[in-house]
């Protein structure tokens, strides 16, 4: 995700830094990035060539450079403590006028700016991935966050060529992540019973509701493992009603099956686009 957000930045004609305590995950991005921009290119759908996009990206093993940043994103995964302790540097780090935001899925933007002394700067702008292709941020403010900022942060969002969903209230997985998983809950229930298969409830989903992708193809696509650790956010702050019961997929991370970024999950990837159903008795 902080890698797609920085792509989409840089595309828009910011400089970035992108920030990693791991250099090989630095190299990583990088990598990943120059990639995705030369895909584009070859398929005329930038306007500046990926030399260009990728001199405006910067890479930093450090907080401190927050101190030099018009806006600040946060990318980590969903781990409220480790959340927390970034938004207290942050808060010490970046100029005052800078607006701190916080890609998280699932905690609230009030609970991840309670450590800071200027909550009001602290919002969410949650990017839905692959970011280079979705359209879509929710801009999220908390108890805290001032007009002002709301007001920035979608404008903001625009200025990437994106659309902003207004969340004008600070609740556990604001508003496309309820509804979603309220769907994918009943989706992984419907599986575990037998009723349904992964890939019929996918095409059913595409072809019945007009998704562009299924429920089980969302799921692989953002990591089992992320909706593990939303699940269990969900769970801690009482919302209950949008985890399923099943433990499989509890069982799917055991088998290591974390969804397309190691090859398999609800899917079997076989490279060039290509995919199987898995079946759970495999």
């Amino acid at each position: 995700m902080g890698s797609g957000i920085a792509q989409v930045c840089a595309q828009s004609g910011y400089k970035v830094i992108l920030i990693d305590l791991n250099q090989e995950t630095l190299n990583k991005a990088f990598s990943g990035i120059k990639w995705s921009l030369e895909k584009f290119y070859s398929k005329k759908l930038l306007k500046e060539s990926p030399q260009t996009i990728m001199e405006r990206l910067t890479p930093a093993k450090n907080l401190e450079c927050a101190a030099e940043a018009d806006w600040v994103i946060e990318a980590v995964f969903e781990e409220e403590k480790l959340k927390l302790q970034i938004f207290e540097e942050l808060d010490r780090l970046a100029p005052t006028e800078t607006p701190l935001a916080t890609n998280s899925s699932s905690i609230p933007i009030t609970r991840i700016a309670q450590n800071t002394q200027t909550p009001e700067r602290v919002l969410g702008l949650h990017f839905f991935g692959p970011v280079p292709f979705m359209g879509l941020v929710e801009v999220v403010k908390g108890k805290r966050t001032s007009k002002e900022i709301f007001a920035r942060g979608i404008d903001f969002v625009k200025t990437l060529g994106k659309t902003p969903i207004k969340v004008q209230k600070d609740i556990p997985g604001f508003v496309m992540n309820r509804i979603f998983g309220a769907a994918f809950r009943e989706c992984v229930e419907l599986v575990t019973a037998g009723i349904a298969n992964p890939e019929d409830i996918d095409a059913g989903m595409r072809l019945g509701y007009g998704w562009n992708i299924g429920p089980f193809e969302i799921a692989d696509n953002a990591g089992l493992d992320t909706f593990a650790r939303v699940g269990q956010t969900m769970q801690a702050l009482g919302e209950e009603q949008l985890v399923a019961k099943s433990d499989l997929i509890k069982r799917m991370l055991k088998q290591g099956r974390l969804g397309k970024k190691v090859g398999k999950g609800f899917y079997n990837y076989l490279g060039n686009g290509k995919k199987t159903p898995w079946r759970i008795t495999d």
